[in-house]
């Protein structure tokens, strides 16, 4: 997409956030991803790359711990829109989860979820995804103190070169 698409875009988003409330059109054609099963079939082949990682989140002066399976996602072109939109980026965030279940996004097709991979965090708050193919990929992890509202840490990660690839999710 051209630079200035994105700056126009870009300020489209800040403009509604500031409006909140003011009703905003369709974004125009050209810029929504389009689901396409091809562009995730990379992610399908079995690598020598692995994902080994920690959560290590501190927020509010309180250390958080895994609450429930990591997500691993190849990432695409539908599914950089799809992060954008949910997280407000493409490369990293921490974000209340009420608030990316509240954000619109276009309802994942069952074909999206047989490309999505999910561990179980360790009772140290460590996880890892064998076997991947070279490539970039999310990883999401929800979070809890034990008492605030989940946190949902999303990361960007890239796998390359028959490696273990060691990410903190802090």
């Amino acid at each position: 997409m051209p630079a200035h698409r994105h700056l126009a875009l870009a300020a489209a988003l800040g403009a509604a956030s500031i409006l909140a409330g003011c009703a905003t059109g369709p974004a125009p054609a050209s810029s929504v991803a389009v689901f396409d099963a091809a562009a995730f079939a990379w992610s399908a082949v079995p690598g020598d790359n692995a994902i080994s990682g920690r959560v290590a989140y501190v927020g509010g002066g309180r250390s958080w711990s895994c609450a429930g399976s990591v997500g691993l996602t190849p990432e695409t072109p539908w599914t950089r829109q799809r992060f954008q939109t949910l997280y407000g980026s493409t490369q990293r965030a921490a974000i209340p989860a009420a608030i990316v279940r509240a954000r619109s996004v276009t309802e994942a097709s069952a074909d999206y979820q047989g490309f999505v991979r999910s561990e179980t965090c360790d009772s140290q708050d460590r996880f890892r995804f064998d076997n991947l193919p070279a490539g970039n990929w999310f990883v999401i992890v929800p979070v809890t103190d034990g008492g605030s509202e989940p946190v949902v840490l999303m990361r960007r990660v890239t796998t390359r070169g028959d490696q273990i690839t060691d990410v903190t999710l802090d």
